[in-house]
């Protein structure tokens, strides 16, 4: 169960080893960072022949990849840049089932969930994730993110929104924090109980920097949590069968 707090520190989300592909990209060049190596994901079992794919992601503000329990990538931006905006590209290789899981996170400057503090422009930021997946070969989109996504908020704040004009956001933001579930990477973890994506449009979400480099498939949508300002961590799933 979340736990609401004015102290506790926001632990790393991020767990094991992660790859990140691809040269930094400027923040401001509003390019796709293009492959540079790809991973291949170890087979669970059955018979189906691996298959090479592209992960296409903009995200506002820092992102992790996993397939099948394992950790493809992560954004080249670390999530401690503000403004760091710019769409990525990873290659992988698995089989089908593909298990998609994936760590977003908006940009925050302290656990207050606050931004550009003890400026004139200090406010709470908000977030926004696309993404699809196509294989290799036949260029056919095989997921890309919308309503049908679970999405499990782990980070919040502020919960006291009215702290946004606080000199000791520290002390008057609150926040809520829940630890990742033991294995959620997986291809066996049960996420029926986690609730669906909601959709925002690209004017909802501000999209900036690297999101008009990758041409989306029209079923592909920004999708965030229920509350695009105060949900800054978030787990995601999908599973495509093939």
């Amino acid at each position: 169960m979340p736990v609401t707090s004015r102290w506790t520190m926001l632990a790393t989300v991020l767990v094991g080893v992660t790859l990140a592909t691809g040269g930094c990209a400027s923040p401001q060049s509003g390019s796709s960072t293009p492959p540079s190596s790809s991973v291949t994901v170890t087979s669970s079992g059955g018979t189906r022949q691996p298959v090479k794919f592209i992960a296409e992601v903009w995200v506002d503000n820092w992102f992790s990849l996993s397939v099948n329990g394992q950790v493809v990538g992560e954004d080249v931006e670390p999530i401690t840049q503000e403004r760091s905006f710019n769409s990525q590209t990873l290659e992988f290789t698995a089989t089908y089932p593909l298990t998609l899981a994936v760590v977003s996170k908006d940009y925050m400057e302290n656990r207050s969930g606050l931004e550009y503090i003890g400026t004139s422009k200090q406010q709470i930021g908000d977030g926004g994730l696309i993404m699809q997946v196509r294989e290799k070969a036949s260029g056919r989109v095989v997921a890309a993110t919308s309503k049908k996504w679970r999405g499990l908020v782990i980070q919040q704040a502020p919960l006291n929104p009215d702290c946004v004009g606080s000199s000791q956001p520290l002390v008057d933001c609150q926040t809520s924090i829940q630890d990742e579930p033991a294995g959620w990477t997986g291809t066996q973890f049960d996420d029926s109980q986690w609730p669906t994506a909601t959709v925002y449009t690209p004017e909802q979400v501000g999209v900036k920097e690297g999101y008009e480099a990758i041409s989306w498939v029209g079923s592909a949508e920004l999708i965030w949590g229920p509350d695009l300002k105060l949900d800054n961590t978030i787990l995601w799933r999908f599973t495509v069968t093939g």
